[in-house]
């Protein structure tokens, strides 16, 4: 029995299915779980999701941006990007089963055997873990509700300054989304900062979350995702930065939980 993450799959499926088949993952006994994006970008992303959906007992997902957006297009009628690639999932015959899946799927995971908090994006350094469960938490009913397609409609408007409790559900759903799905940078005045993607910078400027002094006191190992330019680095030995670029034909990458021990496999579509 044995408990892995791995970073995001992004329609990387030779790349994921090689991983499971190197640390010879069992679905009857061992666990998975995914840091989110498991969509979009590569080329199959229809395998990933199918391959999810059949194993979904033995898989757990942190929904990521891309994820959340796929959700969103199918409720809102949206057309989807040609560069996501998701044509082949919209025109499935189980498109409505695998969103429904999705669904059911966190922001946030605490594994607790694993002294472990897992999400997309990160830990919000003003949220501690117990808080930010109780936001994902929170995020989860609103996607999950009967009312989705209007917190999916609200999703894209202006991401609020600040937390307040004079915010409305609206509000308070697109605040933690973009926390747990889009984070990388923070400004001087501790607030999200959406648009820079680069790797860490010295722009005095901006912060990554994860070099805040409150993540100091966090006694969790953060696993996280989303964040590609960082290859993996934070120089952190509790931060674990799993989106190693796989479809940007860099790598792909496990964690086995338990001893922490990291797996990586390259890119196959250089070589295609």
């Amino acid at each position: 029995m044995a408990d892995y993450a791995i970073g995001d799959l992004q329609g990387c499926f030779s790349e994921f299915s090689t991983l499971l088949q190197r640390v010879n993952f069992n679905p009857s006994k061992d666990h998975l779980y995914l840091v989110g994006d498991i969509v979009a970008r590569g080329p199959d992303s229809l395998a990933c999701l199918d391959y999810i959906y059949q194993h979904q007992d033995s898989i757990t997902i942190t929904l990521g941006n891309h994820d959340l957006h796929m959700i969103a297009c199918y409720y809102l009628n949206k057309p989807i990007n040609p560069k996501d690639k998701l044509s082949p999932i919209f025109k499935s015959s189980k498109l409505a089963h695998y969103i429904s899946f999705l669904q059911t799927q966190p922001l946030a995971i605490e594994l607790k055997q694993y002294n472990s908090f897992i999400s997309h994006a990160g830990l919000n350094p003003d949220w501690s873990v117990k808080q930010a469960l109780k936001h994902a938490e929170f995020a989860k009913s609103c996607y999950q509700s009967n009312t989705a397609k209007i917190f999916f409609e609200h999703m894209y408007q202006a991401h609020p300054v600040e937390w307040s409790s004079k915010l409305d559900d609206f509000e308070k759903f697109r605040y933690i989304v973009n926390y747990f799905t889009r984070m990388r940078f923070l400004t001087k005045e501790n607030k999200l900062e959406l648009d820079t993607k680069s790797a860490i910078t010295n722009n005095d400027e901006l912060t990554p979350w994860f070099k805040h002094p409150n993540i100091n006191g966090i006694k969790h190992s953060i696993i996280f995702g989303h964040w590609a330019a960082l290859e993996g680095k934070t120089d952190n030995k509790n931060i674990y930065a799993l989106d190693t670029g796989c479809v940007w034909g860099n790598a792909m990458t496990l964690l086995e939980l338990e001893n922490k021990k990291i797996i990586a496999e390259k890119s196959h579509l250089l070589s295609k």
